[in-house]
């Protein structure tokens, strides 16, 4: 019932006629050489595209999270300013980026055709060339913790050892 009254009459179905036998191969060789050439141009385009990276600026607090997220549609863009054609829905994230570094992620040009892309995400272009270099955020604000921390204990000594000599003095 369900094929007589829906599938057929909304063309969704055929009767497994000569004609429409004859007609389905000539329809599926027909596809098969379309996706063969889509597949190519795919290959083409991921062999270029494939281990590219991407800057994406965000702003971010002191700890490297950032406020809200860097989605597929901001990868898109990314690619596209590299000057590679990614729409949004090519891209797949693993999971949500909402923190600084380097990003591995997933564009499918074609159902058998998937690269990967790094998008480098950080608040400044300097940071990023940081970041590419390998140091993260987090190493850098602790290396920057620590000198601030040996500068502050050098002028406590300093001060201590210039008091120390005003008590001798007056002895």
């Amino acid at each position: 019932g369900y094929g007589r009254n829906y599938l057929l009459p909304q063309g969704k179905a055929l009767r497994a006629s000569e004609a429409n036998i004859k007609s389905f191969e000539v329809k599926k060789a027909q596809l098969e050489t379309t996706n063969l050439e889509t597949k190519t141009e795919a290959e083409a385009i991921g062999a270029k595209l494939d281990g590219q990276t991407f800057i994406v600026i965000r702003s971010a607090s002191d700890a490297g999270a950032l406020y809200g997220s860097v989605t597929g549609r901001d990868a898109a863009e990314a690619a596209t300013d590299g000057g590679f054609t990614v729409n949004r829905g090519q891209v797949v994230l693993d999971k949500p980026i909402k923190d600084l570094g380097l990003h591995s992620v997933s564009v499918t040009l074609h159902p058998e055709v998937v690269v990967k892309i790094t998008l480098n995400v950080a608040r400044s272009i300097e940071e990023s060339e940081l970041q590419a270099s390998g140091k993260s955020i987090q190493e850098l604000a602790a290396e920057a913790e620590a000198e601030a921390d040996f500068e502050i204990a050098n002028l406590f000594d300093e001060m201590g050892a210039a008091q120390d000599g005003e008590d001798l003095g007056r002895d």
